[in-house]
């Protein structure tokens, strides 16, 4: 099948579908049984993103369990850092950890060849997934937003709304600027060579967005991603980009229009009616169940899945979470969201 056949690639192109394509974001994940295993196996986290049969194995387990129109290629946002010299590690229980930057450090240099080394099994883990991928099932790259990369590399690690690159962004400008613009050139190549080894559209996690003020927004989380894309769109001028700038309310509309991307994914916090009125007449809307429905399950689940239908099935539309699956969540409550949404 054509990539532009694809459900999930003709809806972020602005076609309204009969019926959604549906994905789930970490649908690859510890929820799975399969998965944990794999995890095992692999003995860490990070052996399952730099070793192609590992990843292409977790990205398929859950396309062939419930036969998502998409996959989204097993990675981690942090693989940039760390292709750019910094220390990355997983606490297991604990998430990820970075040896911190000082305010004021100077960015760590971008050198294409040692970068894209670093990155080469990522890479064929994309080709490989594109090879082994239903015919019909979309394949998405993604890579982590310049700021919410900044921010787990001034912090160390995800906390405390990410005081720590706040405070660097007014004491040193000049080199959290500098941080930021290292990060937009390396996450846009990147980007443009997940999409030369297969992928057919992209994604950008801005996960911290919510903790900058409006100024901040635009020149922080705005301004790099425009420029991201502009850089892809050069490459690759057909390719479908969604953004994610998670937890900023109203400054969806603001990032959609000034971004340049196809489409937006939001949180579980956005009025779906609202996104329908402001949002989908300029792009893709993607979300937004409330995750914790794939943990509990029941009526509230259908109520949920059948008001956010109800909302934005008169538009570009593609079903998601708000954000990631929970490691807590019940495989036949996915079940009953598909049945919901396919009918």
């Amino acid at each position: 099948m054509k990539t532009e056949e694809k459900l999930l690639i003709r809806a972020l192109r602005g076609e309204t579908l009969d019926v959604p394509p549906v994905w789930l974001m970490r649908q690859a994940g510890r929820y799975l049984p399969e998965y944990r295993a794999l995890r095992e196996k692999a003995g860490g986290f990070l052996n399952l993103c730099y070793n192609p049969e590992f990843a292409v194995e977790a990205t398929m387990q859950p396309i062939r369990r419930f036969g998502f129109d998409a996959s989204i290629l097993f990675s981690d946002i942090l693989v940039v850092p760390h292709a750019l010299g910094r220390d990355v590690w997983f606490e297991t229980g604990e998430g990820p950890r970075l040896n911190p930057m000082e305010a004021g450090e100077a960015a760590p240099a971008f050198d294409p060849e040692p970068f894209h080394a670093h990155l080469a099994p990522v890479y064929a883990a994309v080709t490989g997934l594109r090879e082994s991928l239903p015919p019909e099932t979309a394949l998405i790259g993604f890579a982590g937003a310049p700021w919410t990369l900044a921010t787990y590399m001034a912090a160390g690690r995800g906390k405390d709304e990410q005081a720590a690159a706040r405070q660097w962004m007014f004491t040193d400008p000049d080199s959290f600027a500098a941080l930021i613009d290292r990060l937009t050139e390396a996450v846009a190549q990147y980007l443009i060579r997940q999409i030369d080894a297969g992928a057919e559209a992209v994604q950008i996690f801005d996960s911290w967005a919510s903790a900058l003020a409006p100024n901040a927004f635009d020149r922080y989380c705005v301004q790099p991603t425009k420029r991201i894309v502009e850089t892809v769109r050069a490459a690759h001028p057909d390719t479908p980009i969604l953004g994610f700038p998670r937890g900023v309310g109203s400054s969806y509309g603001t990032f959609l229009k000034e971004t340049g991307v196809n489409g937006v994914s939001l949180d579980q916090n956005v009025a779906p009616e609202w996104a329908a009125e402001a949002l989908q007449p300029h792009g893709t809307v993607q979300g937004n169940l409330e995750p914790m429905h794939m943990v509990t399950g029941g009526d509230a689940l259908l109520r949920d899945v059948d008001r956010i239908l109800e909302a934005l099935s008169g538009g570009p539309f593609v079903f998601n979470l708000g954000h990631g699956i929970t490691p807590q969540a019940d495989a036949a409550h996915v079940e009953a969201l598909l049945r919901r949404i396919r009918g």
